[in-house]
């Protein structure tokens, strides 16, 4: 049987032994519910909410917390939209004050989508710690300029690499490569669409890790349940390599909603990490919300999930009155195609 070097206590541990019960101290956990969940109320969660979803992240251990995007107010509307769409600093304060914890703080900006190079404050006069840039395959170049930016301005970054199952391998390959030569800190494979499968998510994960560890830069994961497999893939992730894993209460999020964070926590084995915090914020303050919201698994989600398509069509489906008629919006899906 395979043996390892001792742990320092003269013991000689089996390789074997440490695999599942043991825990990568490297893993890194994200919690977004606020960013994802607010792409279901265009981003109108109210002071109280936030709050308690921070306390919960502070209280469970999480690492990041993701508070909203870094969207510019040129482009949309805050008459329309709710402020965590635009995360000014003011209103980042009201809720975490100086942040004085280890969990760190964190918000996306939108390639093509946010006025960085004003919104986006040097970190010294921001209590964020982390700059995630959202980026589809064109949008490439103004994502490494934001990379840059955020860089040069104190920040972590990461890179979330959006839809990229209706991206061509070669081209996928060459954005890779240019991403790896920034100094990003994490790049994110991304399953916009929920299409993916255990197999694609572990030759994927490879791939990025191929591209990614010769530059010291990290993997991520960020996963949609469409086809309820959000869990399951972060965890094929996990074990293929990725540190930076995602997850939001209860799976709030876009449509089919994200990997449920009280799933992976309860999977890890990290001590720093603690579940009654997350439970608790489930109950008090994301379960009283559920049917207003209306996120989560259903045959829509399921069905564009399949077909690798935007849940945009199931969400709009969904949100009419009468959205009993699955057959009808298969057969609609279908003829569109």
């Amino acid at each position: 049987m395979a043996k390892e070097n001792s742990d320092g206590t003269g013991r000689i541990l089996d390789k074997d032994a440490k695999g599942w019960i043991g825990y990568r101290p490297e893993i890194k956990i994200l919690d977004c519910t606020i960013r994802d969940g607010g792409l279901m109320n265009d981003h109108n969660f109210d002071d109280r909410f936030v709050k308690s979803v921070y306390k919960a992240c502070v209280d469970a251990g999480i690492d990041y917390m993701e508070l909203g995007y870094k969207a510019s107010k040129k482009i949309f509307s805050p008459t329309k939209m709710g402020k965590w769409k635009f995360c000014d600093e003011e209103e980042i304060r009201k809720i975490v004050g100086e942040n004085d914890n280890p969990l760190k703080l964190t918000a996306m900006a939108d390639a093509e989508r946010t006025d960085y190079h004003i919104d986006i404050l040097n970190k010294t006069d921001s209590v964020l710690d982390m700059i995630r840039v959202a980026t589809y395959i064109h949008q490439i170049p103004t994502a490494i300029d934001i990379i840059k930016d955020a860089t040069d301005k104190g920040y972590e970054t990461t890179v979330n690499l959006m839809a990229i199952s209706t991206v061509q391998e070669k081209e996928l390959d060459a954005a890779l490569q240019l991403l790896a030569t920034t100094p990003v800190g994490t790049i994110y494979l991304v399953d916009s669409f929920g299409s993916l499968y255990h197999e694609e998510i572990q030759a994927l994960t490879r791939k990025y890790r191929d591209f990614a560890e010769p530059y010291g830069i990290n993997i991520g994961i960020h996963a949609h349940n469409n086809q309820q497999l959000a869990y399951a893939n972060t965890v094929v992730a996990l074990i293929e390599g990725a540190n930076m894993l995602d997850g939001t209460i209860d799976g709030l999020g876009r449509g089919a909603g994200n990997c449920p964070l009280e799933l992976l926590l309860g999977f890890l084995h990290n001590p720093k990490f603690h579940l009654r915090p997350i439970i608790k914020c489930l109950q008090e303050t994301i379960r009283p919300i559920k049917e207003k919201l209306k996120w989560g698994y259903e045959l829509p989600y399921m069905i564009t999930g399949q077909l690798n398509l935007h849940p945009r069509s199931a969400m709009k489906f969904l949100d009419q009155e009468d959205s009993s008629d699955y057959l009808s919006f298969y057969d609609s899906i279908l003829q569109e195609e």
